[in-house]
C-alpha cells in the first residue's frame, strides 16, 4: 500500500500496525495522527505557531502566512505583540510594510499567552542560542521553549527546532522533555530539525526562496516537516536525520568563519608588506574555478559566524576530539578589533597624535551593512578599546540612533549627525561598517585621517584625507 506521505515496505506495514491499536471498550481503532496532520498540511488547514518573533521567526511567520497557513506568532515580549497588532514593524531592515499583511489578515494573530500553543498543529521554535561566559553553548532558550511546547503538547502535533545548535540537541535534549508528557514520539507527536538560514538585509533572497534543510528524529516526522515547508519554501532538501541537519548548519557557518579567518590573517601579513589585500582578492577572483572570494574586516558579527563554530568545538570536546582548525579560526577572528586599534594608534602616531585625547569618529556600528542589527558587532569592542585608550569617541550610524543595552559592553552613546564641520573636527574617522547611506565623498573631502576596515574609500572621487586600510 502507498500512504499519502510515503510508500511502505512490508516491514513498514507490520511496524505501523502499532499506530492502529484497538480499544477494548469501544473496539474502535485509535486515530492515525500522522495521516491526520498530513491531510491538514496538504490542504493548508494546519495551524502553525512560531515561538520567537525575532530575526528568524518574524520572516518565517510572513512566509507561512503567504503560503496559506493559519499562523500564530508567540513571543514573551508583549511589546512585540502590541506592535504587530498595530501593523507596525520593529525589524526595520524588513521594511515598514512587511507586517501590514499580517495585521490585516484573519489568518494571523500574535500572542504572549503560552497556553495558546495547544491550538497549533505545528510549533516552530525560533529562539536564540548564544554562548555562555566561557564560550560554552547556552541552550536555555531552547530548553525553556521546549518545556513550553511540552506544557501545551497534545496528540497530533509536530514540533520543529530552527535554532542553530550542536548535533544531538533535537534528539537528546528536546525529545526527553516532550516525552515526559507521556505522549509517544513518532506516534502521538512528531519532532524534527530545520535550521534557519536568514541573512538580514539581503535583497536577492528571502525566507521563501532560500532552500530549506529538514531532518526528523524518525521518517514520519521528516515526512511531515518536509510537507510543511514544501507548502511555503521554494526548495526543500530532505536529509536522513535531525543530526545531519544540525551538523549541516554548523558546517555552513564554520566554512565562512574559517575562510574569513584566512583572509584576516592574510590581511595582517600583506599590510606589513605594503600589499593591498583587497586588490589581491580581486586578482585571485578572476580565476573562474577553484576559488571563492572572502573578505577581511574588523571582526565577526551577527548571531551565526562568531558563535556557531563554538557549538561544534564544545560538542567535539565532549567526545574527546579536538577541533584545532576551527578554534584557530576563532582565535584569529577574535583578534581583529585589537588589530584595528593598533592600526588606528599607528595612523595617529604618523600624524603626530596620541590615542589619548584623540577625537575618533566611528562610522557604522551594525554588524553588517544596511541593517539595524548590533548582535556581536565588532564595533562595540572597538569603541570600548578606543575609550579604554583615552580617545574621545563618537559614532554615526543611520540605522542605529542609540546604542542599546548590551550584555558585554556598557556604551552610552547616540549617533551624531554627519556634517562637514563635525567630520573636519575629528582627528580620525574609522569605517567599521560600510552602510550605503553614508556620504563617503563627504568623509574623503573633510576628514584628515580615515582608517578603513571595509575598503569603502577605494575609488571615491575627491579624497583629500589620508586613508589607511585596516
Amino acid at each position: 500500500m502507498c500512504s499519502r506521505y510515503r510508500c511502505y515496505t512490508l516491514t513498514d506495514r507490520i511496524s505501523d500496525l502499532n499506530l492502529f491499536s484497538v480499544s477494548n471498550e469501544t473496539n474502535q481503532m485509535s486515530p492515525n495522527h500522522a495521516d491526520e496532520l498530513m491531510d491538514r498540511l496538504q490542504s493548508k488547514t494546519a495551524h502553525v505557531a512560531i515561538v520567537g518573533l525575532g530575526y528568524v521567526g518574524l520572516p518565517l511567520a510572513r512566509a507561512m502566512h503567504e503560503a496559506g497557513y493559519r499562523v500564530m506568532g508567540f513571543d514573551v515580549d508583549a511589546q512585540k505583540v502590541e506592535i504587530l497588532g498595530r501593523g507596525e514593524n520593529y525589524m526595520k531592515h524588513l521594511g515598514d510594510d512587511f507586517t501590514q499583511p499580517l495585521a490585516e489578515s484573519d489568518r494571523f494573530n500574535a500572542t504572549s499567552d503560552k497556553k495558546r500553543l495547544s491550538e497549533a498543529d505545528v510549533i516552530l521554535l525560533c529562539v536564540p542560542t548564544p554562548l555562555g561566559r566561557h564560550h560554552e553553548p547556552d541552550l536555555s532558550f531552547v530548553l525553556e521553549s521546549t518545556k513550553m511546547a511540552a506544557d501545551a503538547l497534545r496528540a497530533g502535533q509536530l514540533v520543529i527546532l530552527e535554532s542553530t545548535t550542536y548535533p544531538g540537541t533535537t534528539r537528546n535534549d528536546m525529545l526527553p522533555i516532550l516525552e515526559e508528557t507521556g505522549l509517544v514520539s513518532g506516534k502521538d507527536f512528531f519532532l524534527a530539525y530545520s535550521p534557519e538560514r536568514e541573512d538580514p538585509g539581503r535583497k536577492d533572497a528571502n525566507t521563501a526562496t532560500i532552500p530549506k534543510l529538514v531532518g526528523g528524529i524518525d521518517d514520519v516526522s521528516t515526512d511531515l516537516a518536509v510537507e510543511l515547508y514544501t507548502g511555503a519554501i521554494a526548495h526543500v532538501h530532505r536529509v536522513n536525520s535531525a543530526e545531519i541537519a544540525e551538523a549541516s548548519k554548523l558546517l555552513e557557518n564554520i566554512y565562512r568563519a574559517v575562510n574569513i579567518a584566512m583572509v584576516n590573517e592574510l590581511k595582517m601579513v600583506l599590510n606589513d608588506m605594503d600589499i593591498d589585500v583587497w586588490e589581491v582578492i580581486e586578482g585571485a577572483s578572476t580565476k573562474p574555478f577553484g576559488f571563492q572570494p572572502f573578505y577581511p574586516g574588523p571582526g565577526l558579527g551577527g548571531h551565526c559566524i562568531p558563535i556557531d563554530p563554538f557549538y561544534l568545538t564544545w560538542k567535539a570536546k565532549e567526545i574527546g576530539r579536538p577541533t584545532r582548525f576551527i578554534e584557530l579560526a576563532g582565535e584569529i577572528n577574535s583578534q581583529m578589533p585589537a588589530y584595528v586599534l593598533s592600526r588606528i594608534v599607528t595612523a595617529l602616531n604618523d600624524h603626530g597624535l596620541a590615542l589619548k585625547g584623540a577625537r575618533v569618529l566611528v562610522m557604522g556600528v551594525a554588524y553588517k551593512p544596511d541593517v539595524d542589527d548590533l548582535r556581536e558587532s565588532p564595533a562595540a569592542e572597538i569603541i570600548e578599546l578606543l575609550c579604554g585608550g583615552g580617545a574621545q569617541v563618537s559614532y554615526h550610524d543611520p540605522h542605529i540612533p542609540q546604542f542599546p543595552p548590551m550584555r558585554k559592553y556598557q556604551i552610552n552613546l547616540k549617533s551624531v549627525p554627519l556634517t562637514e564641520e563635525y567630520v573636519a573636527e575629528q582627528d580620525c574617522v574609522v569605517i567599521v561598517t560600510d552602510h550605503q547611506l553614508v556620504d563617503y565623498e563627504l568623509l574623503g573631502r573633510c576628514a584628515t585621517l580615515i582608517v578603513d576596515t571595509r575598503n569603502a574609500m577605494t575609488g571615491k572621487p575627491g579624497v583629500k584625507a589620508t586613508v589607511v586600510k585596516a
